[in-house]
């Protein structure tokens, strides 16, 4: 088996303190990847730095998070995709809308979300979206905006199935991550009805930590958790599982194992 770790903030300070031993458990789950989605200036450094102890392993992404969106978004903005930190990354993100915190600087994340999918686009690069509290307007950007050049995922999938049926039909895939396992989030009955083909498997490291270390740090080698409950969902073997979702994620970030 092999597991990618579409989704990981392990270049956070959460783990400073035991990063290898952090790492030797994820490759003994079957992690042979992790990508890397940055935050802000701030992360870019701890990105580059992680990055460059293993370019195999470690994929970086660059856009800047809806909640590090505010009145200087455009100077941070050139600051983060400036052409050195273009250098072999897998994607445009994360980026996208976040009205459960704040909607101080809702105009300006939507202006930071349109121009960060149209610098995708040029490129020919992914998108990772996050959303929380934002999905109508999500999807009525990136429908306004879908044509051929337009792909991602929608990280950390919680939406309903039409929601789900909406993305697909653009050809998004949905970031499956910890959400699952949790008892009462009822993403279980919605993904029960999509197929493993639109699926990539994600932690979103150091949050939303799966049964059964739900409350605790979140790490790459817990996805095993989540291929379990995905494969129990979907009635297959984790083998195929992994199989499907690792193919997935080579296919949309256009990696090599």
């Amino acid at each position: 088996m092999q597991i990618i770790d579409t989704h990981s903030h392990i270049y956070l300070d959460d783990f400073k303190i035991d990063f290898d031993e952090t790492i030797q458990r994820a490759k003994a789950n079957k992690v042979v990847k992790i990508l890397l989605p940055n935050i802000d200036v701030a992360s870019v450094a701890q990105i580059n730095e992680l990055v460059a102890k293993d370019k195999n392993y470690f994929i970086p992404m660059m856009g800047i998070h809806p909640t590090s969106v505010d009145a200087d978004f455009k100077k941070n903005l050139e600051i983060i995709l400036n052409q050195e930190n273009l250098k072999n990354i897998c994607a445009i993100g994360e980026i996208g809308l976040d009205y459960y915190w704040s909607t101080d600087f809702k105009s300006e994340q939507i202006e930071a979300f349109e121009y960060q999918i149209n610098f995708a686009k040029e490129r020919n690069l992914p998108i990772a979206i996050h959303c929380r509290d934002a999905f109508d307007d999500i999807l009525d950007i990136l429908e306004k905006n879908f044509d051929d050049k337009l792909k991602g995922v929608l990280h950390c999938f919680t939406g309903n199935l039409a929601q789900a049926e909406r993305l697909i039909a653009m050809g998004f895939y949905l970031g499956i991550g910890g959400v699952l396992t949790y008892k009462n989030s009822g993403l279980d009955k919605v993904i029960e009805n999509i197929d493993l083909q639109h699926l990539i498997l994600e932690t979103d490291s150091p949050y939303l930590t799966p049964v059964p270390f739900r409350g605790k740090r979140n790490e790459s080698s817990y996805t095993i958790y989540i291929v379990q409950k995905l494969a129990e969902v979907k009635n297959v073997s984790q083998e195929e599982v992994c199989a499907e979702t690792t193919q997935n994620a080579i296919k949309l970030f256009n990696l090599k194992l």
